[in-house]
């Protein structure tokens, strides 16, 4: 067992109010406090300090963000401060995630649709192997996803493969071992979650890792294990032992197995039963038969399309009991850190609720068994019970953190680097976009970045359009984006391919963008959710890494939220000048290295076609009715096809949306599939 220790490694040494949240919040920690929290306005290097007191206090630690992209920058900062330890990610791995539904009024049945990231998974299973090992230096740093139902950490542990030089164990054996790993053997494709055999030799690539094992027996001798590069073939270390890790979380022994499917088959013949007492003959038919499939795929397989639904008898649980999550494989010392409390506990605080009641439907009208129910996120009140020590971190922390931390918080408000609050300014509601666009232009002609705030979706997306037909590049965060697609625009967003980004709510919290000097808010004075003190700060907190940070409220009067906001910050700029004067200190921007917040290989299958979207000409028309037929053209970057008729374009379409399926681009095979349909009613 290891316990390694934190090693934190930065140019820079903690300064202006780092030094005081830091010895507070590890005294904190020390003295046995459950709950702290810690006000840190944005730019005062929370990050740093929260770096800083987990390697005072050397405890795995478990960083929860309310989205992925946040997660991810989290991943990258943590990932530098600790380059010499275990930094793992842990996020959804869907990239496009259609939950199974039933939809009582039109009687419809929605069935699961998804499309699973490969390396997001990869580095899931990373996360939990990290933690298994006995590692004590560990950060994960996970979304708020990470409190849905995965399997036991003790069914998983026990499932674990050592391996060692010199050890003696049958090839045959340890095959079928692979076998209920969720390893499957294919010995011309090799790719992760798969081993091949060569004779004496056999390769394994770990759905964790990026490297493969070779293990070469004599007799049933393992004579050598190496480890090699799967692309390649190059042998990149000899090694003594190796460790195996399942390839799912949702894995069981044999025994937990014939367990697993005799209580599947008693629940179902009781649900049975008492659907047919209600006289529910066509929802029993419909149960009965998809249980009877996914027991028949459990017993051949030992998994089947949607097995989380059996999760509670998988991992041996009572009807009720909780499941097991993320939280689990930590040991008992382990320390919770909320990133954007505010925003992050309210979250898990209403996922159980609409989880269930979707979940219920689907069990009444005989889609699943009673027990898929347990297949759930936690609630509040089992979340809680699970926290060790807790940190919450935010620059607005609402009532809830306040009242767990007793109504004391450690407070950060001066900045290392001397930057102020941004300057705000209110402008008239009248010809507002005309100003914008004047502001604009002054800024952008610095080399700086705009963000521009609107209230609805539509008119972000218009006045994205009306930019860029002005000469501006521009582009709209819109909700149709992934978690990596959006990674990827704030990447180039940030290398300067476009200067203005327009939204309506998604780059509020913990987004870090050196280069962003103004942000516009429209109609600042319609109070509201996305007007609210907490949006306003959280928005206004943009532009505070830059040295010429401005921030305008267009507006006609000053609400209560607004009034809040300028006087805090105006608090917030003399507290800083004080602290600038007194050690001479001129406010400097903040630099920051350009790389992606994530490895590029996260982004989705199907990128986000930032180029198209910064294009100034008017949209290529992708299909047409000409005299010689049918023009189709794909996507603006490939060449025009001619089809007879709607006929022969709905058949091509067709054969393109089983080839895109058959190589897993999902995305696109359904948005072929709707153009289908819509080529369909047309020909009606």
């Amino acid at each position: 067992m290891s316990f390694s220790k934190f090693n934190l490694q930065s140019k820079f040494n903690p300064s202006g109010d780092q030094p005081k949240a830091i010895n507070e919040l590890t005294e904190g920690l020390k003295r046995g406090d459950k709950f702290q929290t810690l006000l840190g306005i944005t730019g005062s290097g929370k990050t740093m300090t929260i770096a800083s007191v987990i390697e005072n206090v050397n405890r795995p630690t478990l960083v929860m963000s309310h989205n992925k992209t946040l997660a991810a920058q989290l991943y990258r900062e943590f990932s530098d401060f600790f380059p010499d330890n275990s930094v793992e990610f842990f996020i959804s791995y869907y990239d496009y995630y259609q939950p199974e539904a039933y939809i009582v009024s039109s009687d419809k049945y929605i069935e699961k649709d998804l499309s699973i990231n490969d390396e997001i998974q990869r580095l899931r299973l990373r996360a939990t192997s990290s933690l298994l090992s006995g590692r004590k230096d560990v950060i994960i740093v996970a979304s708020v996803s990470c409190i849905y139902g995965i399997g036991s950490p003790s069914e998983y542990a026990k499932l674990i493969i050592q391996l060692k030089l010199g050890m003696e164990i049958p090839r045959s054996k340890l095959l079928y071992d692979f076998v209920d790993l969720h390893y499957s053997r294919n010995d011309y494709d090799f790719q992760r979650s798969k081993f091949r055999v060569r004779g004496d030799v056999v390769d394994i690539y770990p759905a964790y890792s990026e490297h493969a094992l070779r293990i070469e027996f004599w007799g049933e001798e393992i004579e050598k294990l190496s480890i090699f590069d799967p692309d390649t073939g190059d042998l990149i270390e000899d090694v003594d032992e190796f460790t195996i890790y399942p390839a799912s979380h949702y894995v069981t022994t044999k025994s937990r197995q014939e367990e697993t499917i005799k209580a599947i088959q008693d629940e179902m013949h009781w649900r049975l039963d008492v659907l047919r007492e209600e006289e529910k003959y066509i929802e029993a038919q419909r149960l009965e038969q998809r249980t009877v499939f996914d027991l028949e795929m459990i017993k051949e397989i030992g998994y089947c399309p949607g097995i989380e639904n059996y999760s509670r008898y998988l991992a041996g649980r009572k009807p009720g009991e909780r499941p097991f999550c993320l939280m689990d494989y930590f040991p008992e010392d382990y320390l919770l850190v909320m990133d954007e409390s505010h925003q992050s506990v309210p979250q898990i605080e209403a996922m159980y609720g609409g989880d269930r009641s979707r979940k219920v439907t689907l069990v009444e009208h005989g889609f699943r068994l009673p027990s898929a129910l347990d297949n759930r996120p936690l609630t509040f009140n089992e979340w809680q019970e699970m926290i060790n020590q807790c940190i919450f971190v935010s620059a607005t922390p609402a009532d809830y953190e306040l009242e767990q931390s007793g109504g004391i918080y450690v407070e950060q408000i001066i900045r290392p680097t001397g930057l102020m609050e941004p300057k705000v300014q209110m402008k008239p509601l009248k010809n507002q976009i005309d100003d914008l666009i004047e502001e604009i232009r002054e800024v952008t002609a610095k080399g700086e970045r705009v963000l521009v705030l609107t209230l609805t979706k539509r008119m972000s997306e218009e006045l994205s359009e009306y930019l860029k037909n002005l000469g501006i590049k521009a582009a709209y965060m819109h909700s149709e984006l992934d978690a990596m697609q959006r990674v990827e625009v704030l990447y180039r967003y940030r290398r300067g391919d476009f200067k203005v980004l327009v939204g309506i709510n998604l780059l509020r919290e913990g987004i870090d963008i050196p280069e962003l000097s103004l942000v516009a808010i429209l109609d600042a004075d319609k109070e509201g959710f996305l007007r609210s003190e907490t949006a306003l700060f959280q928005i206004a907190g943009r532009a505070a890494r830059n040295a010429e940070g401005r921030v305008i409220f267009y507006a006609d009067k000053v609400t209560r939220s607004m009034k809040k906001v300028m006087d805090e910050m105006e608090r917030r700029r003399k507290l800083q000048q004080e602290f600038n004067e007194e050690h001479g200190i001129t406010p400097m921007t903040v630099t920051k290295d350009l790389k992606p917040l994530v490895d590029p290989s996260l982004i989705s299958a199907q990128p986000f076609d930032l180029e198209r979207e910064l294009e100034q000409e008017e949209p290529v028309e992708l299909l047409k009715v000409a005299d010689d037929g049918i023009h189709y053209k794909p996507n603006p970057a490939m060449k025009e096809v001619v089809f007879e008729d709607k006929k022969a374009l709905i058949e091509h379409l067709s054969e393109t949306m089983k080839t895109a399926a058959r190589n897993l681009e999902f995305e696109e095979a359904a948005r072929i599939r709707d153009q289908i349909e819509e080529l369909k009613k047309e020909a009606i």
